[in-house]
């Protein structure tokens, strides 16, 4: 899945890859999906793109946006990417296959879930979308305490624990629940551990965790869990994750636990974490 990390990894990938060329074709929804969302009219994204000039890209979120002349490609989180080269083959199955000039193709494929699409700039009225623009990520030097204290201090917060607040209602867009797990272990805390259990200090070792954490899985092209445009892994050697439960804690050797919590997985050392 697409967070922060992964996002931007990719933003640097699609703009270094294809920032110049042309699309010369595209093919959209060829493989149903029940869980594939479409932005603007798939019938309408070979007009909207074709023999268009592709610039910018940008992450936020767990977004990917990129530049098309006027228009906008966007992808958000359960969408893999995927580059292929001139004369490589091209997947059978797929939700939007993109042509260029110089014969290579984008190939966008839906996990579990997943939205991708094509429109005007400005015109995309999906209130996920200006969230995620808009709040501030929290890469940047704004994403500081006092912000932090914001997400973390109102009195419908205190009875939450720390996954609902953090991974929850796009409070911090793109810390989703995959990254959340080594955040959480980084601050030595449980994801069900409520806010209003923290001491000051506490909150100020999980502002630290959520910095420096997004930091290094973005600083080392995302989670060795997700794949690249080239189809790599990321070099974050991911601590806690599906991969890594039922094995000894990398800190103090106790067995990692995995529990079903809130929809999804939950990992954590119960001699660490508290």
């Amino acid at each position: 899945m697409i967070e922060l990390p992964e996002a931007m990894n990719m933003a640097g990938q699609l703009r270094t890859t294809f920032s110049g060329k042309r699309i010369t074709s595209v093919i959209a929804e060829q493989t149903p999906h029940k869980l594939a969302w479409y932005f603007g009219k798939p019938a309408e994204y070979p007009n909207l793109l074709i023999h268009k000039k592709c610039g910018e890209a940008r992450g936020f979120g767990s977004m990917v946006e990129m530049d098309v002349e006027e228009n906008r490609l966007l992808f958000t989180e359960g969408v893999n990417l995927r580059l292929h080269k001139e004369g490589e083959p091209r997947p059978a199955r797929h939700q939007l296959l993109i042509e260029f000039d110089d014969r290579a193709a984008l190939s966008a494929s839906v996990q579990m879930y997943g939205g991708l699409g094509a429109f005007p700039a400005g015109e995309l009225d999906n209130p996920y979308y200006f969230i995620a623009k808009e709040k501030t990520s929290p890469l940047s030097p704004d994403f500081n305490e006092s912000y932090f204290y914001q997400i973390i201090s109102p009195s419908d917060a205190q009875k939450l624990s720390l996954k609902a607040l953090l991974a929850t209602k796009q409070r911090i867009p793109g810390l989703g629940n995959g990254v959340l797990q080594d955040i959480l272990f980084n601050a030595k805390m449980h994801p069900k551990r409520k806010v209003n259990n923290l001491s000051e200090d506490d909150k100020k070792t999980l502002y630290q965790a959520v910095r420096s954490t997004l930091m290094a899985m973005t600083e080392k092209g995302g989670r060795d869990t997700e794949l690249d445009l080239f189809g790599h892994p990321g070099g974050y050697q991911t601590i806690l994750c599906k991969n890594t439960a039922n094995q000894p804690c990398p800190i103090c050797g106790t067995i990692i636990k995995k529990e079903a919590y809130l929809g999804g997985s939950i990992y954590f050392c119960e001699h660490c974490q508290k």
